[in-house]
């Protein structure tokens, strides 16, 4: 619902009904704030012309918003704040571009030269560290579950699990008795929870074996996670290539009766279960060979990868954008969305692997895969002290979280509610 303030040029508002009556003199109103969200299909321009800013203010104020920000990416639902002074001067369009960030444009709009600006800003956060346990059993037989009930979200779960994904098949490993714990930090704005940012460590006990895993920065600059030895959790290939561990529905198979055509042939991947547009992420590091329609296929991705391996990703509903021949991508890297394309009978990803050019059974590929990179040598006493720390403080905030740094940048008007 929109939201309109005017705000006085001057004075204080009275503070007794007795007060106002007494000073019963007309301020004229120095500034009006429209807060709203944007309308479907909203350009910037026609955003601002139904708020009675005018067609050469307004077309100034889109010119200023493309030095920092293309304005036809406007999403509908964000929410925006226009401030403008009296005689309908353009004072500043404020836009929430997503949790983090907003577009600010602002400056005065008469006299020469022009002086409107415009600027990305980050939401002024605080951030915590904060420690979560949750256990497995019969009431929350999943690490969803498991996390929801320790209070925390969903896409929590979601990055426990893409840490683990090379050691633990989250659909058929856990057990009752089961428990996950872990250091992480999480951001407020406003006194709101906002979002998560790094986990700093994670320990999974599953059936008695304890699993641990803690984010360290290498040389690189690049974060990894790393065992209490030091050896890196993640695996050369990704144990799927969709989020969490899906359903296998056909197996790896040179002899199977084919549910489309009806005879026995040959299926050289294996079939996961999951709705249409699920996200499907490319395995481990590679370079795209293929991406497009191709037969019964349907809409299939290739990639390269490292010791001659090929991963093939088949009868996707849609390609990311940027997958084409010769692109570089990264593990984890969304390449594109299940579907049904080809010839199927419902929608699911095949997935095939290639090594040396023969096709090979994905799953007990991937268990034959020796772990990433460990911390370099001279690393090591910096990764067993930042290891240590981080055990010390998910011992101490499993039961009290405390600041652990905040945000320091405030913009000159209070920011937009948040999306």
């Amino acid at each position: 619902m929109m939201a309109i303030t005017t705000l006085p040029a001057c004075g204080v508002a009275p503070s007794t009904e007795f007060e106002s009556r007494a000073t019963d003199i007309e301020l004229p109103m120095d500034a009006t704030i429209v807060e709203d969200r944007v309308p479907l299909h909203a350009t910037l321009d026609a955003l601002l012309r139904a708020q009675q800013i005018g067609r050469e203010i307004a077309h100034e104020v889109v010119v200023a918003a493309y030095t920092v920000f293309n304005p036809r990416a406007l999403r509908a639902g964000q929410p925006y704040k226009l401030v403008v002074g009296a005689g309908g001067l353009f004072r500043s369009f404020e836009y929430a571009i997503d949790n983090d960030r907003f577009l600010r444009v602002a400056g005065a709009t008469t006299g020469e030269p022009k002086t409107l600006k415009a600027e990305i800003l980050m939401y002024p956060k605080l951030r915590l560290m904060a420690a979560m346990s949750g256990r497995i059993d019969a009431e929350h037989p999943s690490l969803v579950a498991a996390v929801d009930q320790a209070g925390e979200r969903i896409d929590l779960a979601l990055r426990l699990a893409e840490i683990f994904s090379g050691q633990l098949d989250f659909n058929a490993d856990l057990q009752p008795g089961d428990r996950v714990e872990a250091l992480l930090e999480k951001d407020s704005r406003d006194g709101k929870f906002s979002g998560y940012g790094s986990i700093l460590a994670a320990t999974i006990v599953n059936s008695g074996r304890r699993l641990q895993a803690f984010r360290f920065v290498n040389r690189d600059g690049k974060a990894g996670y790393f065992d209490e030895k030091g050896h890196s959790v993640r695996r050369f290939f990704l144990r799927s290539p969709l989020p969490f561990d899906p359903r296998v529905t056909s197996r790896f198979s040179r002899r199977r009766l084919h549910p489309v055509h009806g005879v026995r042939r040959a299926h050289l991947g294996v079939d996961y279960a999951a709705p249409v547009g699920t996200p499907v992420l490319a395995v481990a590091d590679g370079v795209v060979i293929s991406a497009g329609f191709s037969g019964a296929s349907g809409r299939l991705v290739r990639l390269r990868h490292a010791n001659d391996y090929h991963t093939y990703y088949l009868h996707l509903s849609s390609i990311a954008k940027e997958i084409r021949p010769g692109v570089r991508v990264s593990q984890g890297k969304v390449i594109g969305r299940v579907g049904a394309s080809g010839v199927v009978t419902g929608s699911h990803l095949d997935y095939r692997l290639t090594k040396r050019g023969v096709f090979v059974n994905p799953l007990v590929e991937q268990r034959k895969l020796p772990p990433g990179k460990p911390i370099p040598a001279e690393l090591l006493g910096a990764f067993e002290a930042a290891r240590d720390e981080a055990l010390r403080q998910m011992t101490k905030l499993l039961g009290a979280p405390e600041t652990l740094m905040a945000g320091s940048r405030e913009p000159a008007d209070p920011p937009l509610a948040q999306p």
